[in-house]
């Protein structure tokens, strides 16, 4: 049987766990709202549509894993405001839903530590909204016998994301507030969990997906310029830098997150532990 795999909004992680399935020859049909974009991920073993704009209901009934990430708006996630009953209807042959949500869900803790059963408890809009999206999807799964896995991300970083550039140019900063820490992971680490659980599905489950080493943001950018041999950037108080309300707002909340589950459950070895680790590697592939 071919497995067929259905990406709402194929973007960076999506297309990170693709170059792990399409070796095994996996089919996957990539959603875009734009045709630029549709012409760029038009790579072997993946079909591009557009949608909204297209029929997806021949795609819902021939796909057995559904892969969704795209970001809730105002009007809630945009794949169930579209196709909600679709997927109901035809989607019982499925064999996994991922949704990729946020660690933003669970809120500031002061610096302290969360893992997958602490109450969520966001302080930001967009952690509010992947609170209401993810309870919606739950919904649906509980109604229509889904198999749902939720898959709370850290802060992504990856080729082409991550300080070097910023650093090059001149335009990094290392902003300081006290007790502020953030958790991350690299691209890799996330593709190689959301194959674990294609693999070992237990619908239900909710992970966390980020790495060992919870940071101050400063310190990474401390690391990576150290790595490039470029000066540290002076630090800047928080309360003094002059940042976009979306910048600022990522400041809001201080917390480590758990990941024992990805390692207990679905056996994953993290392949960047951390971000001396993960930065490390990204700047031997420039080479």
């Amino acid at each position: 049987m071919t497995h067929h795999l259905l990406s709402f909004g194929h973007g960076y992680s999506a297309q990170a766990l693709v170059k792990l399935l399409t070796p095994e020859n996996w089919k996957v049909t990539a959603t875009t709202r734009s045709p630029e974009k549709a012409e760029a991920l038009t790579t072997p073993g993946v079909v591009p549509i557009l949608w909204p704009g297209t029929d997806m209901v021949p795609t819902i009934k021939s796909a057995t894993h559904m892969l969704v990430s795209t970001a809730p708006g105002e009007a809630g996630d945009p794949v169930l405001a579209g196709l909600e009953d679709q997927i109901a209807q035809h989607g019982q042959h499925l064999e996994w839903i991922g949704y990729l949500s946020t660690t933003g869900v669970y809120g500031d803790h002061g610096g302290g530590w969360v893992d997958e059963t602490t109450p969520l408890s966001p302080s930001t809009k967009r952690g509010e909204a992947r609170v209401k999206a993810e309870a919606a999807w739950q919904a649906l799964a509980n109604r229509a016998g889904l198999p749902l896995h939720i898959f709370r991300l850290a802060g992504i970083y990856g080729p082409g994301r991550g300080p070097f550039s910023k650093l090059r140019n001149g335009t990094a900063r290392r902003i300081i507030k006290k007790n502020q820490l953030f958790s991350r992971i690299h691209v890799a680490d996330i593709a190689q969990v959301l194959k674990a659980s294609i693999l070992t599905p237990r619908p239900g489950a909710i992970y966390n997906l980020c790495d060992d080493d919870p940071a101050p943001p400063e310190d990474v950018i401390a690391h990576a310029a150290k790595l490039l041999g470029l000066p540290i950037p002076p630090a800047i108080p928080f309360e003094q830098a002059d940042m976009s309300p979306m910048a600022r707002s990522f400041y809001a909340e201080s917390k480590k997150v758990r990941n024992t589950l990805i390692k207990s459950e679905l056996g994953v070895t993290l392949l960047y532990p951390d971000y001396k680790a993960g930065l490390q590697a990204l700047l031997a592939e420039e080479a």
